[in-house]
């Protein structure tokens, strides 16, 4: 059975300080679902402005520092005694020993993006030494800090409040909203249907008497909350019982990366697409194997085959003990349970096997692993003669896959350069997806079977634009309305300058007064160059003075 403080011994071992020099206040914690993905740390308030201090939160050393890649925008990752990592991200700036070191590596690797390695004995830090300023950089939303704690050896993530207890305040106890009740179908009905309803938490303790029979299981709608706090917060121990016995219990922590998208199995993902609210199911769909999940037996279904009064009672709590019950009384009542629609097997793909889903011009592989259950595929298809291919999707709507699938598509005609051709999926935006031609077939990796896909072209060169010149900065913008842009380089006088993308304005920005070319006065060549993602190039030159 999981246990809520199982690793805080492990912490007590461990001196940690505050990553910030102000009291903590969260607008996100750890665990929380997110659509294909868990809130990998807390999001530390900065009060909506960058250049806050940032701090170590322990002894240790600079492991590793990233630019550009992840969302994270610039982060530094430090180890830790122990066998912890801290990750802090969305910064402004590093110190200036840090910075220098980075910049250094993206002149020698002519990129704007990097991903700096460090031994040991390169960057050794203190617990509270400052090691950068927090800013918006990244997939930020807004000023904050975003701090991640991982097992260095595993990288599975780490709850961060389990080891800064000391500099949070949290005395409020967690609130559930309503529960679900999900009929297995075939199997069971909860009053008198064999569909997924919802019931609201009026009080903690329902008066109102519900009726199932056969087998049903449970998720719950909650939420914790925290004193200075205003954001809405997910919650880290869940358990449900059923007559006192434990039949489910939850404990976010101690999460592998490869489990990460197994929250839209765990999530019900089909209903927060449609009102944008997390019911987490209280059982465990066969092919999820989060080990933050537990079940006692049948997966955390809960089986009413007795005409008698069952005691439900959820318990939520949050990683600083505040807890909180809700209770409601289940009525076995013995009744026809509706036979289970059978499925058509020529759809039907195992989540326990390798699947091959093949039709005439187009070809899914999934291996095993990727589906939470047996799925009944909806596969569409509009001809198009005469595009490159026909378009395919794979079911009505949206159904993220945990991992990679190969999906194969032939082409309708020929082309002039094979190497030219992609796999594109249009779901919300168009996505590149890559792909490799052979015989007639363009082959690429996919993680949703609710897009529609379909063979695309690019021969055309990136859009490339050199807006004038002010003072030491050169303002680029690039794009790419086919596969993407893969890169943008400039040289001046021959030599490489760092163009830094700023991801809020979609532009490079070169600091000339952080390159190696002098000012003189006189007139200046660049050269800029952009390559798409099939290597289609776009080549600039102007003149400039400086």
């Amino acid at each position: 059975m999981l246990s809520l403080f199982s690793s805080l011994f492990l912490s007590a071992a461990l001196a940690f300080c505050s990553p910030v020099n102000y009291p903590i206040s969260l607008a996100g914690n750890f665990g929380e679902p997110r659509p294909n993905h868990f809130h990998g740390g807390i999001d530390v308030r900065t009060g909506q402005v960058e250049g806050k201090p940032v701090f170590s939160v322990a002894d240790g050393y600079v492991s590793r520092i990233t630019v550009g890649l992840g969302g994270f925008g610039n982060a530094i990752y430090v180890n830790h005694p122990g066998g912890k990592t801290s990750v802090y991200c969305h910064l402004k700036k590093f110190v200036p020993q840090l910075a220098a070191i980075v910049h250094k590596w993206q002149y020698q690797n002519q990129t704007c993006f990097a991903d700096v390695k460090f031994k040991p004995t390169d960057f050794p830090v203190s617990k509270g030494q400052l090691i950068a300023v927090s800013g918006n950089t990244g997939a930020s939303r807004a000023p904050h800090l975003h701090l991640e704690f991982h097992d260095t050896k595993t990288w599975s993530y780490l709850d961060p409040l389990q080891y800064l207890k000391d500099f949070v305040k949290d005395t409020t106890q967690p609130i559930a909203h309503s529960f679900m009740a999900y009929p297995v179908e075939g199997e069971g009905v909860f009053c008198g249907s064999c569909n997924k309803q919802s019931y609201g938490f009026s009080s903690t303790s329902l008066s109102r008497k519900f009726t199932a029979w056969g087998n049903v299981g449970f998720g719950i709608w909650a939420n914790d909350y925290m004193e200075g706090s205003f954001g809405i917060l997910g919650i880290r121990n869940t358990r449900l019982t059923v007559d006192g016995k434990i039949v489910f219990e939850s404990d976010v922590d101690s999460i592998p990366d490869f489990c990460n998208r197994m929250v839209n199995s765990w999530g019900d993902y089909e209903h927060y697409c449609r009102t944008n609210v997390w019911y987490m199911k209280s059982f465990i769909e066969p092919g999820n194997h989060l080990p933050i999940l537990y079940a006692e037996s049948n997966y955390g279904v809960v089986t009413f085959d007795k005409e008698r009064d069952y005691k439900v009672v959820y318990t939520i709590t949050d990683v600083f003990g505040n807890s909180r019950d809700y209770s409601f009384v289940v009525r076995g009542v013995k009744q026809i349970i509706p036979q289970k629609k059978i499925p058509d097997f020529m759809n039907l793909v195992k989540y326990d096997r390798v699947n091959s889903f093949q039709r005439p011009g187009v070809s899914l592989f999934l291996p095993k692993g990727v589906l939470p259950g047996d799925v009944e595929l909806r596969p569409t298809v509009k001809f198009q003669p005469g595009n490159y291919s026909d378009e395919w999707s794979f079911y009505g709507k949206s159904y993220p896959l945990f991992s990679w699938v190969n999906l194969s598509i032939k082409l309708n005609k020929p082309v002039k350069d094979n190497n030219k051709l992609y796999i594109i999926s249009h779901f919300g935006i168009d996505r590149y997806m890559g792909g490799d031609f052979h015989d007639g077939w363009v082959t690429a990796r996919v993680r949703e079977l609710g897009a529609k896909y379909e063979i695309a072209y690019d021969d055309v060169p990136p859009v490339l634009t050199m807006a004038n010149s002010s003072g030491r900065f050169i303002r680029v913008s690039a794009s790419d309305l086919g596969s993407g842009l893969k890169s943008i380089k400039g040289y001046v006088d021959g030599k490489f300058v760092l163009f830094e993308y700023q991801e809020k304005a979609h532009i490079y920005i070169c600091d000339l007064g952080a390159s190696p070319v002098a000012k003189t006065g006189n007139l200046h060549d660049i050269k800029l160059i952009a390559v798409d993602n099939l290597d289609n190039k776009k080549i600039l030159t102007a003149h400039f003075n400086y």
